[in-house]
């Protein structure tokens, strides 16, 4: 059932609250944000409720605080930064709740914002707690949801304040919702997964789900370790999760049943020490040596996969091919956001690190989608109802 965004009621003059995501990395002794895309990623709907004069009221966490107050996690810095991107005055209070949180609130005028203090300097926001929502949601006439990143969370702000006030979608949020929702429901063919990462157990639900609609499916990084010795081969000292080996090979025996093309590495990049500078070499994934590491998909299985999706009108991207934080190690990941930034496809990445890694690249442009959900993405797409997103109205 799609959402109603904030589109489709009525804000001039009304206080709404909105919950965005803008968890950003942050030099704490510093203060200085070293990305802002979460911030960018929500000045649609920001602006949006600007122009249409609405008292705009913005509330975020920041970092784990664990329900204390945390000089290093304020979040002045934010506001700062979101008045220089959007040219407007942006007051913050010391509190999200309050008598003077009340009375700045009071005081806003049509088109002014508002950045209440981090919601994690209270434990009650992770708990859901119910005064809590209460007192947030007394703050305003309707409340916005515009943090996917966050809506697979059933907390105060993101689900509590719901319970209190008309809730709607924001902008972000409702786009997230719609490419997501194609990717699910209605994806241009043939459509292909792709699926990285560390571990097997963090993305069987992923790869349950996707078997079940696309044409084919990609695995590598760090979980092709798992796949490939539940088909007898030598993985060296890689991590094999041998308490998924048994899910590792009904997923094979089930795309085999469903003719669905599930391609691992043909060749892997290796290395004794996971460790810059390490000494490496390519081998087959036939012939990996018993003392090395699995570091990172080798060339021939880049030319394999981008061959494959070459093909394709619909790609999903979620998760990294190698350890891309080691330069030596991010060959596999960095050839494949290259390939997929020059497709002419629906191209959409997963959060996470393959947002990071197509961000720090210069490729988010060239993409259909980069998604701003790491967790909310993948439970979304496993097929799974986001707390966050249930709790909004529906448009029908």
């Amino acid at each position: 059932m799609a959402k109603k965004s904030v589109e489709d009621i009525e804000v001039q003059g009304r206080r709404v609250l909105i919950r965005v995501d803008f968890n950003v990395p942050l030099n704490i002794n510093m203060g200085a944000i070293s990305d802002d895309s979460r911030i960018r990623a929500s000045l649609p709907t920001i602006k949006y409720l600007v122009d249409h004069k609405a008292k705009v009221i913005l509330c975020s966490h920041l970092g784990r605080p664990s329900g204390k107050v945390v000089e290093g996690l304020r979040m002045v810095p934010i506001a700062k930064r979101l008045s220089e991107l959007t040219g407007l005055p942006v007051s913050t209070a010391s509190d999200c709740m309050g008598r003077e949180v009340e009375d700045k609130v009071g005081a806003l005028r049509e088109g002014e914002i508002l950045v209440l203090e981090n919601l994690r300097f209270h434990a009650e926001e992770e708990a859901n707690d119910a005064g809590f929502a209460s007192k947030l949601a007394s703050l305003a006439d309707v409340y916005v949801n515009d943090a996917f990143g966050s809506a697979h969370r059933a907390h105060a702000s993101t689900v509590g304040v719901a319970k209190h006030l008309p809730a709607v979608a924001g902008l972000l949020m409702k786009k997230e919702l719609e490419v997501m929702g194609r990717l699910l429901h209605d994806p241009e063919r043939p459509s292909a997964c792709v699926i990285g990462g560390a571990k097997v157990g963090d993305k069987m639900e992923l790869l349950r789900s996707m078997m079940e609609r696309v044409d084919i499916l990609l695995v590598g990084g760090g979980m092709a370790a798992t796949f490939l010795k539940t088909q007898g081969y030598e993985v060296g000292c890689s991590l094999v999760e041998d308490d998924k080996l048994g899910l590792a090979r009904r997923l094979l025996q089930k795309a085999e049943e469903r003719n669905v093309p599930f391609l691992l590495p043909v060749d892997a990049v290796v290395a004794e020490e996971l460790k810059a500078g390490a000494l490496t070499r390519v081998v087959p994934t036939t012939d990996i040596p018993s003392c090395s590491h699995i570091a990172d998909i080798g060339p021939q299985s880049i030319e394999l996969f981008c061959g494959k999706l070459a093909k394709c009108r619909t790609v999903l991207w979620n998760g990294p091919m190698g350890i891309f934080e080691i330069p030596q190690f991010a060959q596999g990941t960095r050839s494949l956001a290259t390939f997929l930034s020059t497709l002419n496809a629906t191209t959409v990445t997963g959060g996470g690190s393959t947002a990071e890694v197509v961000q720090e690249m210069g490729l988010s442009g060239k993409m259909t989608h980069v998604s701003t959900g790491g967790g909310a993405s993948l439970r979304f797409l496993e097929g799974a109802t986001l707390p966050g997103v249930s709790v909004l109205l529906d448009k029908e």
